[in-house]
């Protein structure tokens, strides 16, 4: 087969779209603002597939084990890997605060404040525990499948997968039409992906139009120390885990770069759910890993919004002259690290879960988060890229862990991305 040119590739057009986006913004900035029913219209088509996906994939992968010990042992596994690395970015976070001091000499006075985070307070009063725990239990069987709640997605697919293999002998029909059904579903998914330059155009335009290049140069060192602080993350933290499980992180980057460029032009790591799955099971990782990690990971496994969240919260400190010894900063951290679980599936995660946060920590008023509101969206693009990596590199850990990566296959699929790139459009 002959290889794509290059202007036929998604992520070259991905590329020219955002381009293309932010000189409209810039130069036209109110026509730029009405072109956000093109990134919006885009986010929500891709939010209609992923909750059929989800539940083909993770449903059809637990069918097919013989052995049902290894759902719960890969759950525990995949919870493990994410405490231990979502805790590693709240404290590289911390450290670079320290270090860096991104909002010393700001020099503002908390009297002046003045915003509107209200909106994010309320959410973040309704993340209680109890409450988390409810809003994953659906209110019928199938209504997660025509929600949002990626949740009660899993939850309604394990016990469908469980209760298939229980049933094998005389349910054997279903699991037959689930994976014929997978087929049309994940046509649907590239089909949908066609359209991706258009939503990165319009959210990127809007981006850009409404808030302007200019609101964030006057917080360009925050910007700067966050996206610094997660690329370092990136490449020698999750570069570390995957060598030592036998891959190379810049390889694996690669292989999703037309996910990661959707990530950056959308600022929804959503938009990118249903490829990021169908390239990882491609690559090697078992079906039931895959279904299980990648969407648990988008709840529980938030690196870029953690790392967010403690360099957040020491710039309104540092900002506002507010000096947080060393046992109100590990207080910080222990509230950070429970908030960012009990605001797992809520929209908005990271103004949300920074609000619960500084909520019980009192020595930072919560109107100091007006200070980043306007460059927040600024923010979000690295959150979310952050996010998906960090999920990426988990899912392939897990499956390796699980022995349930075809290590030749994912090295074929990292050493030759656009043969398998050819293969997922047939």
């Amino acid at each position: 087969m002959k290889a794509k040119k290059i202007h036929n590739q998604l992520y070259f057009q991905v590329i020219i779209a955002i381009i293309a986006g932010v000189l409209l913004g810039k130069f036209y900035p109110e026509l730029g603002e009405k072109m956000k029913p093109l990134g919006d219209g885009f986010i929500k088509l891709v939010k209609m597939i992923i909750a059929p996906v989800i539940f083909i994939t993770l449903t059809l992968g637990i069918a097919h084990m013989t052995d049902l010990k290894k759902v719960g042992r890969i759950a525990i596994k995949a919870m493990i890997y994410f405490f231990t690395f979502s805790t590693l970015a709240l404290i590289i976070g911390l450290v670079v605060g320290n270090i860096l001091q991104p909002g010393h000499g700001l020099n503002i006075d908390p009297s002046t404040l003045s915003g509107d985070v209200s909106q994010y307070q309320a959410k973040a009063h309704e993340s209680t525990l109890t409450g988390f725990i409810m809003n994953i239990i659906p209110e019928t069987l199938f209504s997660p499948l025509v929600g949002e709640n990626i949740l009660q997605v899993l939850l309604v697919a394990v016990l469908m997968g469980v209760a298939l293999v229980l049933t094998k002998e005389k349910s054997q029909k279903v699991t037959d039409f689930l994976q014929d059904l997978s087929t049309p579903v994940f046509k649907i998914v590239h089909m949908l992906m066609k359209l991706a330059p258009i939503g990165a155009f319009g959210a990127m335009a809007f981006t850009i139009g409404k808030y302007g290049l200019h609101s964030v140069l006057n917080l360009i060192f925050l910007v700067g120390t966050f996206y610094i602080t997660s690329i370092l993350f990136v490449v020698l933290v999750l570069g570390a885990v995957a060598w030592y499980n036998g891959f190379n992180i810049f390889k694996l980057l690669f292989y999703l770069k037309e996910e990661l460029l959707l990530v950056l032009g959308t600022s929804s790591s959503e938009s990118a759910l249903p490829g990021i799955m169908e390239k990882l099971e491609k690559a090697g990782c078992s079906r039931a890993i895959v279904g299980l990690v990648v969407p648990t990971g988008y709840s529980f496994n938030l690196d870029g919004t953690n790392i967010y969240m403690t360099l957040a919260s020491l710039f309104i400190a540092q900002a506002l002259n507010i000096h947080l010894p060393i046992e109100k900063q590990l207080m910080l951290l222990l509230v950070a690290m429970l908030s960012s679980k009990g605001a797992a599936g809520v929209t908005g995660a990271g103004f949300v879960t920074l609000a619960a946060t500084l909520a019980v920590v009192p020595e930072i008023p919560i109107a100091g988060m007006t200070l980043i509101l306007g460059i927040d969206k600024f923010m979000s693009e690295c959150r979310a890229l952050t996010n998906v990596i960090g999920n990426s590199v988990a899912t392939v850990v897990v499956a390796n862990w699980e022995k349930q990566l075809d290590k030749n296959q994912l090295q074929y699929c990292l050493d030759y991305p656009a043969e398998v790139e050819k293969k997922l459009e047939v």
